[in-house]
């Protein structure tokens, strides 16, 4: 005589399984219950749940392939699509890395073109000022300002 558990290892689902596919079974497929409420299991009631499981099961593990196959599929798009983000990324970063020294050395480029400029023009009364390194604002307080004459990009050298 067939149990609830004997029927639910056989198909490999739990016990709670096999009551719900119970009820979902035509009534006059359906096992009888005794009177202290256990199924009585006929041949026919056993048959008529392992088709029910049978046709339930086999389209929702198509379904299932066929999503695990379409995940797998947008998983390698996915990789991929990083694998070129990332590339990018590499070569933006080369392109930046470029930039940079190409800036630093027009920057020192400029910097020895405004040193040569100072140092070659002379004043106006061709004579060197005596602070060659300040300008001296005068203030109406008459509070001097002194301020760094190393040219443009003096706060390089720092």
């Amino acid at each position: 005589m067939e149990t609830i558990s004997s029927i639910a290892k056989r198909l490999n689902v739990t016990n709670g399984r096999i009551y719900q596919i119970i009820k979902e079974i035509p009534a006059d497929k359906q096992p009888k219950k005794d009177v202290k409420g256990k199924y009585n299991f006929t041949k026919e009631s056993v048959e008529a749940i392992e088709r029910y499981y049978n046709s339930s099961s086999s389209p929702k593990t198509d379904i299932e392939s066929d999503l695990v196959k379409q995940l797998r599929v947008d998983l390698e798009d996915a990789k991929a699509e990083i694998k070129a983000k990332n590339n990018q990324i590499d070569k933006f970063q080369q392109l930046l890395d470029q930039q940079q020294q190409l800036n630093l050395s027009t920057n020192r480029q400029n910097e020895k073109l405004l040193d040569t400029t100072t140092n070659n023009n002379p004043s106006q009364d061709d004579n060197p000022s005596q602070n060659d390194d300040t300008d001296v604002l005068k203030s109406t307080e008459g509070n001097e300002v002194k301020t760094s004459k190393k040219g443009l990009f003096g706060w390089l050298r720092r």
